[in-house]
């Protein structure tokens, strides 16, 4: 088959959703799969507005649509609803295409909290660019049931995996600090959450890794907390390994990768009882959930690690890849014979 791609997000960028795109990729290229994958690389780019490290395609319209006709594909999947997202889903619907899409972030309430607007206005603009797709795969099913409550409507569950052979347990794994260690990794901006973790009284070692926009605010306002950046992929194991506990403080994440990556390595998991951590943990027993962080991320020091490792396992890529699959569609409706014989009768 020919699969279209279209994203906003891809490397060099470091988050969960081109983790989660790349992995795909590879999926479906050893599955036997055509693919265009149409991303910011090639063209014209820009910062993105509060994340500067992140940039998106300028005016991308015409060189999308040269890029989807001379491709021809049999099935055209949106991932994102930045600049390519939109040159495509215009594309799609002026050639009569069908297409599938997918909602990876909550743009809406990241934008309420960083520009103090009512995210039911940013939730308003998704649900009229998703309307169009013939199926908007979501990662959870905490994260449907929240799009089905601002009436978004196609929804398909689509989860995500990990990947085992790089993500297991280091033995001996030891980052040199006092213990406890507390770990957080990911973006340090404001969807994350983070001052929920770093405000928290927790005895040992607090390790944060990552970039983004609040990373010299928070850096300055918390110095006994361990800044570590941003570490080659193949380094995060032995990282995940060498932790007593992964404090994940997102009350914004539609699913949260690094939950997996961390059970993987046998690396418990604290986090709130929301949407991503109630779909990754629920009642595995693989961490703790609970409305005071502080008391999940002390909690979770008793959990075993190898109980922490059988819930990563439940997950993996290859399914992830089949079930994008029996999402797509084609791009074009298959008229039903009986049409075909009423179009060609005199």
């Amino acid at each position: 088959m020919k699969i279209a791609l279209v994203t906003d997000a891809w490397q060099p960028q470091v988050n969960g959703v081109v983790t989660t795109l790349v992995e795909l990729v590879r999926g479906l290229a050893e599955a036997g799969h055509d693919l265009l994958v149409v991303e910011p690389g090639p063209f014209r780019r820009f910062a993105c507005p509060g994340y500067r490290e992140i940039e998106l395609a300028w005016r991308p319209g015409r060189e999308v649509a040269r890029q989807l006709d001379a491709f021809g594909p049999d099935a055209v999947h949106i991932a994102t609803e930045g600049p390519l997202g939109q040159a495509a889903r215009r594309h799609c619907l002026a050639r009569g295409w069908r297409f599938t899409t997918a909602f990876h972030t909550r743009f809406p309430d990241i934008l309420a909290r960083a520009l103090h607007l009512p995210a039911a206005w940013g939730y308003a603009w998704f649900r009229r660019f998703h309307a169009p797709s013939a199926g908007v795969m979501v990662p959870t099913e905490g994260m449907l049931k929240i799009l089905q409550g601002h009436g978004f409507a196609n929804l398909r569950p689509w989860s995500h995996g990990v990947d085992l052979s790089l993500f297991r347990p280091v033995p001996g794994a030891d980052l040199g600090l006092p213990r406890p260690v507390f770990l957080a990794i990911g973006r340090v901006s404001y969807e994350k959450n983070l001052e929920a973790f770093l405000g928290a009284d927790l005895p040992g070692t607090k390790v944060v890794y990552g970039q983004g926009p609040l990373l010299e605010k928070l850096r300055a306002r918390h110095p006994e907390v361990v800044w570590r950046g941003v570490v080659p992929r193949e380094q995060l194991a032995t990282i995940y390994s060498a932790a007593d506990a992964f404090v994940f403080p997102s009350h914004a994440d539609t699913f949260g990768l690094v939950m997996l990556e961390a059970l993987a390595c046998g690396t418990p998991v604290a986090a709130f009882p929301v949407a991503g951590p109630l779909d990754v943990i629920g009642a595995s027993g693989a961490g703790v959930l609970h409305d005071d962080l502080r008391t999940a991320a002390l909690r979770a020091l008793d959990i075993p690690r190898e109980q922490a490792l059988a819930r990563a396992r439940a997950f993996d890529w290859a399914t992830a890849t089949r079930q994008f699959l029996q999402y797509l569609v084609p791009v074009k409706r298959v008229t039903p014979l009986s049409q075909q014989l009423h179009k060609l009768a005199p």
